[in-house]
């Protein structure tokens, strides 16, 4: 696992042609062996996001890991504008983007600071900026005011928390691996 920093890409170190890619991504932060072993990153973060990356080296993990529903993933989010239990009520059922109906399957607020919210958010599917296009698409009270995700952190996949610094890596322990082994097979079709 690895608490990907603001700034950094989710991108391999080589492009297909053997060119080098971004310097600036995940890879960077991990021993050299991880790429040329294989470990792909298991969803991803836009470059602006921080938090949880999980690094696997079999095929078939990824595609329970990264098939919708299979498991749940958890963000931190600081919104500009404050939330109201009718836009919670929203972001459940969903709200339309310019990729179709983005959902939230649970939200709660935990604070506000200013004129800024942070909110707990937790989806079982994850598409292209999916948490950032959702706020998008509410609207506040005010005329022509809308919410924004200022900050994101992923602080959870399934039973898998962040413990570690920005920039930091580790192997997952056992106990963990077995946990997250056991999560994603009880949605296995």
């Amino acid at each position: 696992m690895l608490h990907k920093p603001k700034g950094v890409e989710v991108t391999r170190p080589k492009t297909g042609d053997g060119k080098t890619a971004n310097p600036h991504n995940v890879y960077s932060f991990l021993p050299p062996e991880f790429h040329s072993e294989g470990w792909v990153p298991v969803g991803r973060l836009d470059k602006d996001s921080t938090g949880l990356l999980i690094f696997v080296r079999e095929g078939f993990l990824v595609k329970l890991l990264q098939t919708p529903q299979n498991i749940e993933k958890t963000y931190e989010v600081w919104v500009k504008g404050h939330l109201k239990p009718e836009h919670l009520e929203k972001l459940l059922v969903g709200v339309r983007s310019p990729i179709g109906i983005l959902k939230a399957k649970a939200i709660s607020i935990m604070g506000l600071v200013g004129p800024n919210c942070l909110v707990k958010v937790v989806l079982d599917e994850g598409k292209n900026r999916h948490i950032r296009r959702m706020f998008r698409g509410l609207r506040d009270d005010k005329p022509n005011k809308l919410f924004k995700a200022l900050d994101l952190t992923r602080v959870s996949i399934g039973p898998i928390g962040l413990d570690i610094e920005p920039g930091q890596w580790r192997f997952l322990s056992e106990r963990e691996s077995e946990a997250l082994l056991k999560t994603v097979r009880k949605h296995k079709p």
